[in-house]
């Protein structure tokens, strides 16, 4: 008799969790080089397929559980959320970077990089805090107390987490170009002007873009 198995396979990155993204990477992490194994993970943790039942299911349910995950895997077209819900409660990203509190800003660059690992979390409770008061899309947000929530984001989805990875790294690449192009207007030494600008042109390739932190 053939065991009946259910599945709940995610359709998008709302359905996935924080915490079931971090334990799919740490698993991940050991097997890089081989594809049957990576396959068989990423269908255990996002589908909830136990392994040992891998090899009883047919090719067309294998070839559907596949391209449903593909599907919405490599898409790194994730708008930005400026404002979530988390138990009930609205929380609003900050709305002026350029006047956070330098509270904010030294708790968050003690982290040195932005990626989303175990202190991401707490970034983002510093980035998202409570809603005030709000008018249409106008709102205000809590002030920073440098108290931190982090449990509070295991369970937001990860379209909202990397929305937020994205917005930075999409930041960080449009000011690097803005950059480089006044580099290349000034009037510098011609031996300067050199130097800047193949540092302009490598430390982009030195960052993770969207499309690679997925595929990583």
């Amino acid at each position: 008799m053939v065991k009946e198995i259910e599945l709940k396979v995610p359709t998008s990155y709302a359905d996935i969790s924080l915490t079931k993204w971090l334990e799919l990477q740490d698993a991940l992490e050991n097997y890089k080089d081989n594809p049957d194994a990576i396959t068989a993970i990423m269908l255990y943790h996002l589908c909830g397929l136990d392994p040992k039942y891998l090899k009883n299911i047919s090719v067309d349910d294998y070839t559907l559980l596949k391209t449903e995950l593909e599907g919405f895997l490599s898409n790194t077209d994730l708008p930005m959320q400026m404002i979530i819900t988390v138990d009930g409660i609205e929380y609003g990203f900050e709305p002026n970077l350029s006047k956070m509190s330098y509270g904010a800003y030294a708790d968050i660059i003690q982290y040195k990089t932005l990626n989303i690992d175990k202190n991401w979390t707490n970034i983002m409770s510093i980035l998202y805090r409570p809603i005030v008061h709000k008018k249409k899309d106008m709102y205000s947000i809590k002030p920073y107390d440098g108290i931190l929530r982090p449990e509070l984001f295991n369970n937001v989805g990860m379209d909202v987490h990397l929305a937020t990875l994205f917005f930075f790294v999409n930041l960080l690449m449009d000011l690097l170009k803005c950059t480089l192009n006044s580099t290349m207007q000034m009037e510098l030494a011609p031996n300067m002007k050199s130097i800047l600008e193949r540092s302009g042109q490598l430390i982009p390739r030195l960052l993770l873009s969207p499309e690679e932190i997925l595929q990583r």
